[in-house]
């Protein structure tokens, strides 16, 4: 399976500029933990960096500095480890634990934003692979009495 197949295509986003109130929004009107920031070129969005909820309340609200004095451009993890659509789904679990990170967005081939793939989803995706496994086990056994 790959992530292109896996990822979530709807991902906030925002510019550079855009306010720390904005984005916090976005993500309380969405239930997200991230808001994708992105620059438009060509009419497509190529991803810079991203803003956590935890980002918020870590370097900004603990810290006692006002939120409207940055920008999420000014806040943004600058170094954003992305994934392909092609990427297998083992090889982004791989690399999230290897990054130590909750959220990875996914691009195409050009580079620009496709989706992202959170370790919610990937928890929801294994719980559903689990309960097959045992379905397949219950299944099993119950040919089994009729056989026999």
């Amino acid at each position: 399976m790959t992530l292109k197949t896996l990822c979530n295509r709807e991902v906030l986003v925002a510019a550079k500029d855009d306010s720390i109130l904005e984005a916090a929004k976005l993500m309380r009107e969405y239930h997200a933990g991230d808001v994708i920031i992105v620059e438009e070129r060509n009419g497509a969005r190529y991803p810079v960096g991203i803003v956590t909820d935890r980002d918020i309340v870590i370097e900004l609200i603990a810290k006692e500095i006002a939120i409207d004095s940055v920008t999420v451009g000014d806040l943004m993890c600058r170094e954003l480890v992305l994934a392909r659509e092609e990427d297998s789904l083992f090889d982004a679990i791989k690399l999230m634990r290897q990054k130590g990170i909750r959220r990875l967005p996914v691009v195409d081939l050009h580079g620009a934003l496709a989706g992202i793939i959170t370790a919610d989803d990937l928890i929801e995706l294994t719980t559903e692979q689990l309960r097959d496994i045992a379905g397949l086990i219950g299944r099993e056994q119950a040919l089994e009495k009729q056989i026999r």
